[in-house]
């Protein structure tokens, strides 16, 4: 095995642990000398491979920003053709895969968040460009927007075991937040049917003037 393999094998090995670290034991018990427990890698590698916390964590987050991102495009290919909010749902589905992993990003958030609150800035970024798009497409904007938000909500209760939910009650939630014919968009024509007897009323009274 060739140096560049064997120094990306190890910074994987260390990321892994890094994350079993903060999903087992909590954000504050991150530590280099813990990582090179969890991972068999001495604590001279790892500084060869990241000099501060900081550094972790920030890598922690790219590769989860990529692995997710990379699950959002095959999903969106997959189904991009045949559904109308095909954006929000490739966003929900993301956050459904999230959610079931043993390792799911939002543990490098919340770790990050402790760490330096300012080294999410690409997460909150992302963030916004999803919402443009899911904006873009959406017959009724806000209603996406609530059914993302709450996708969001039900991966970081999970993630933080706040949610009283079962797995089986918590696939269901998902499955119902991804059906379009479950979430109609109310009719544009109803609303201009009840602005005109008020546009009657204001000509009626001009008249009557």
């Amino acid at each position: 095995m060739d140096n560049p393999t064997r120094s990306e094998r190890s910074r994987q090995a260390a990321l892994q642990a890094a994350l079993t670290i903060i999903a087992r034991d909590g954000p504050g018990q991150l530590t280099f000398d813990a990582i090179s427990r969890e991972s068999g890698i001495s604590k001279g590698g790892l500084m060869h491979q990241f000099r501060t916390k900081t550094e972790v964590l920030k890598a922690l987050l790219d590769h989860d920003i990529a692995h997710f991102e990379a699950f959002s495009q095959r999903y969106l290919a997959k189904v991009g053709d045949t559904t109308p909010e095909a954006n929000l749902a490739a966003e929900i589905a993301t956050m459904r895969e999230a959610a079931n992993s043993p390792h799911a990003g939002g543990f490098a958030v919340l770790a990050a968040l402790v760490e330096d609150p300012a080294l999410v800035s690409s997460v909150r970024d992302r963030s916004a460009q999803a919402v443009k798009r899911i904006k873009a497409d959406a017959a009724d904007p806000d209603l996406a927007l609530l059914r993302w938000e709450a996708a969001r909500g039900l991966v970081f209760t999970t993630l933080l075991g706040l949610s009283p939910l079962s797995e089986k009650e918590r696939v269901r939630l998902f499955d119902r937040l991804l059906d379009d014919s479950q979430w109609p968009s109310p009719a544009p024509t109803a609303t201009k049917a009840k602005a005109k007897p008020r546009a009657a009323r204001a000509t009626r009274s001009v008249k009557k003037d």
